[in-house]
């Protein structure tokens, strides 16, 4: 409890680690995660520290590493996880590691290149055989037919196209053939046409089936064509079109017994690649199987070896160059941690010198470390998304365990579907250790973390709505009315009490569209429901009236409690940090202000609540015209709640004007005081100076003194200070804008806590609303076919519940509760202007293993 109320108790050590033992020794820190490293080396370069060399090495590691997993996921081979709690190399295998690794890179990547050879001339033989089984039913030509000219006459008066009279000059018609991409057909056409002038004859058609293109490895559509030209430069024409559309060109049989042959030949070469290409994947797979077995492990010591050269690098060297000196901030509680860390890490070394260190004092602000549980750790990220705490300064997560969760409750509150959001947070908690809970997709992996934040969500949620006594809409009666039907009765009741009352008898109730309980009539109200609100008003038509009422209210006191906590939980900050100043000239004027008007609003609320009871309810005075003239001083007699109401009043009043120019004036005044030289009391501290935000004027006063720890200063008075770090201007306005922001806040935050007020009445009139458009409707059919109308419906009004009521109106509330604790809660307290205490510890790089493997 102490940790989570306020962070841990910091201090700066020194380390000083010998030059044979501080990688042992880092590595025995890392495993532990007990410390932060400051980093000595600022203004050095990256590329000029002492381990530039090492980091390089441990990247060229992860690129090789990254490189096995490409190809074992490549492969389709499991990648089983290792152990994760190895520890980083030692320096002896690193070297033997690099080369183990070098050598299977090289490796893989030559058997992979020559797979990816023989694979790229099997596709390539395939298509060849597509192209001759296809290009055969194109062209018929003569087998005696030989070409006997080498030259090309002039053939001025003759057609080109005339095969005819091609034949009969005997000039050489040659001859392209391949395949082309489907979408490249029309335009290939047309390019030979424009291109060659008509001098080509095209002719092609489309493959029964698709392949796989040699270049990308994709599977797609190819057609086969057969290109006829006549003459040497049509010919150079028609190629060079062909490797401008990437057209795989393939040479084209002359003769029917060529054509044979190279067939014979394609199906030999194919069964021999076939064969080849799969001892080669073989050998190839058994490779990548023997890598996995160690790669997650490798992965996991490269990474710490390479997180050690990262914390050498931020470590300066004596002047022997002998010993790295490393400065560290380590909670007080793990100091023997760190002792004995260093102890471990120079016995695996085996160095006869240990390694030691020791504390030193700094002004200097600390980390902020507060140690959390899988169970309060969703809370205090909510108050760290705000903003991390200073140094030793109360932390609202401890209180926010309980206020936020029912702060939502309050907005969502009803018990059904409290109930719903329970038992999924219940089913996350009772599976937390599901590994695919972790691995899901980014929404569901919000909703695990969150799991605890769920549960209890719905649980105060449940609770609520036993108050607001709201299950999906409809109320329950769980312990009987509080209200009595046939107390109204004129048949009930004496002659007597028939003449002084207003009661029913047959033709009332029949004739009348609304019947009103009196209270005043003896027997017609019996005492408040034991839990929440009476069932009864569920039937009422100022039923919405009556709730509006209980929630403003509710909403009030809750909102006024919860900022009035805020303000005292600044006591607690100005006592531990010895600023007990701050308590008489700040935090008093301050809850003065606040108890005297709003302490008072609510004090006359639950004061009508308990003396006016249902009987007498008509002639209480209303709270808003009581509290409107507590600041107008009416003239005329008005109507009270207590005897001595005004005089109370006027002292209220008294106070609260009183206590703003004590909030405007007294702390700048009070520090001018102390410039000039006075005594003071309450402001000496030890430790740390914590900077913030709120009083730069402290710091800058106390800055001059002298800070050590174990000594108490100023017992006997306070210390000059230094004319030159005092601006009493510059104090009297941020004193001014305080107390302005403050005084106008808590009428805005008074205000704005009617949110609670205004998400309740929405959620329930929304489930409300959902009721009658879909159940109700449903229930209403007759027996003939509500049956089968109900279930349809039912599915869609649990499905509309999920999707507006938990969903949409769960994360509105979320958000509403979220404001009120970061801007009317913590405001009141809570700086938030800390750093985060980062640990040098391995776990947190355990993710990004996991997240790389994968």
């Amino acid at each position: 409890m102490g940790s989570l109320f306020r962070s841990e108790t910091m201090c700066l050590a020194q380390l000083f680690l010998q030059s044979g033992t501080a990688y042992e020794c880092l590595s025995a820190l890392g495993e532990k995660g007990l410390v932060q490293f400051r980093d000595l080396n600022q203004n050095v370069s990256s590329f000029q520290r002492k381990f530039v060399g090492e980091v390089k090495r441990c990247e060229e590691l992860e690129r090789i590493l990254a490189y096995l997993v490409q190809e074992i996921n490549r492969a389709d081979i499991p990648l089983p996880e290792g152990e994760t709690s190895l520890p980083a190399p030692p320096l002896k295998q690193v070297l033997e590691m690099q080369e183990q690794l070098q050598k299977l890179e090289v490796e893989l990547r030559e058997v992979t290149k020559n797979k990816e050879k023989l694979r790229k001339n099997l596709l390539e033989l395939i298509e060849y055989t597509h192209m001759l089984r296809v290009t055969k039913t194109f062209v018929k030509r003569n087998v005696e037919f030989e070409p006997t000219y080498e030259e090309f006459p002039s053939l001025d008066g003759d057609s080109l196209l005339d095969y005819s009279c091609m034949q009969r000059l005997g000039a050489k018609l040659g001859f392209v053939s391949g395949l082309i991409h489907q979408g490249k057909v029309e335009a290939f056409e047309k390019m030979l046409w424009r291109v060659c002038k008509g001098y080509t004859i095209l002719t092609y058609a489309e493959l029964d089936e698709p392949l796989e293109d040699p270049e990308t490895g994709e599977v797609i559509k190819w057609y086969v064509f057969l290109i006829s030209f006549w003459g040497e430069q049509i010919g150079h024409k028609v190629k060079k079109i062909c490797d401008c559309y990437h057209c795989h060109v393939y040479p084209y049989p002359n003769t029917a017994e060529e054509r044979r042959e190279i067939q014979e030949g394609l199906n030999t070469r194919i069964q021999d690649l076939h064969t080849v290409l799969h001892k080669t994947e073989d050998y190839l797979r058994q490779v990548l199987c023997k890598a996995a077995e160690s790669v997650y492990t490798r992965v996991i010591q490269v990474k710490k070896m390479k997180a050690i050269y990262h914390i050498l690098n931020m470590c300066s060297f004596d002047v022997t160059n002998k010993c790295l000196i490393a400065e560290v901030w380590c909670p007080e509680a793990d100091l023997q941690g760190l002792r004995r860390a260093l102890e471990e890490g120079s016995r695996e070394s085996g160095a006869t010198i240990p390694s030691f260190m020791n504390t030193i004092p700094t002004k200097e602000t600390p980390p902020t470390l507060i140690r959390t549980n899988k169970f309060t750790e969703g809370f205090q990220n909510i108050v760290d998304a705000y903003g991390v705490g200073s140094y030793r300064e109360v932390n609202p997560a401890v209180f926010t365990i309980i206020t936020f969760p029912f702060l939502f409750a309050v907005m969502f509150g009803d018990c059904g579907h409290g109930f719903v959001m329970f038992l999924f947070a219940l089913l996350l908690v009772l599976n937390e250790n599901h590994p695919r809970l972790n691995q899901s997709q980014e929404i569901m992996r919000m909703f695990f973390h969150g799991r605890y934040i769920l549960l209890l969500m719905g649980l105060f949620s449940v609770y609520t709505g036993l108050i607001y006594n709201d299950c999906f809409s409809k109320s329950v009666n769980l312990f009987g009315s509080g209200w009595s039907v046939a107390a109204m009765y004129s048949a009930n009741h004496t002659p007597a009490e028939r003449q002084e009352m207003v009661l029913w008898n047959d033709s009332v109730v029949r004739h009348s569209r609304l019947l009103q309980l009196d209270p005043s009539v003896p027997g017609v109200f019996r005492g408040p429901y034991p839990l929440g609100i009476d069932p009864i008003w569920n039937l009422a038509t100022n039923r919405l009236t009556f709730l509006n009422s209980f929630k403003m209210k509710m909403s009030v006191i809750l909102g006024i409690i919860h900022m009035t906590f805020g303000v005292v939980l600044g006591i607690f900050n100005h006592l531990h940090f010895r600023k007990k100043f701050n308590i008489y000239l700040v935090s008093i004027p301050e809850l003065l202000f606040m108890l005297c008007m709003f302490g008072y609003l609510i004090f006359m609320i639950i004061y009508k609540w308990l003396v006016y009871s249902a009987e007498t309810s008509r002639v209480a005075p209303s709270i808003l015209i009581e509290f409107i003239n507590m600041f107008l001083f009416p003239t005329s007699e008005t109507s009270t709640l207590y005897s001595g109401q005004g005089h109370i009043q006027r002292l209220l009043l008294a106070v609260t004007a009183l206590s703003v120019p004590v909030l405007f004036l007294g702390k700048p005044l009070f520090l001018l005081w102390l410039h000039n030289g006075r005594s003071c009391f309450g402001i000496s501290r030890s430790g740390y100076t914590l900077v913030r935000k709120d009083s730069e004027e402290e710091v800058s006063l106390l800055g001059s003194q002298d800070i050590e720890e174990g000594t108490n200063q100023m017992e006997d008075g306070c210390r000059e200070m230094t004319s030159e770090e005092f601006n009493f201007g510059e104090i009297l306005m941020t004193q001014a804008i305080h107390s302005i922001e403050y005084c106008l806040g808590c009428i805005s935050n008074t205000a704005s806590y009617l949110r609670l007020w205004a998400l309740s009445l929405a959620h329930a009139q929304l489930s409300d609303v959902l009721w009658a458009m879909l159940m109700r409707v449903g229930l209403r059919v007759d027996t003939t076919f509500g049956v089968l109308l109900l279930l349809p419906v039912i599915a869609v009004f649990a499905g509309l519940t999920v999707l507006i009521l938990l969903i949409m109106e769960g994360l509105s509330a979320f958000l509403h509760a979220i404001r009120l604790h970061w801007v009317e809660f913590q405001n009141k307290f809570y700086v938030g202007a800390g750093t985060k205490f980062i640990p040098f510890s391995f776990r947190l790089l355990s993710s990004k293993f996991s997240d790389d493997v994968a």
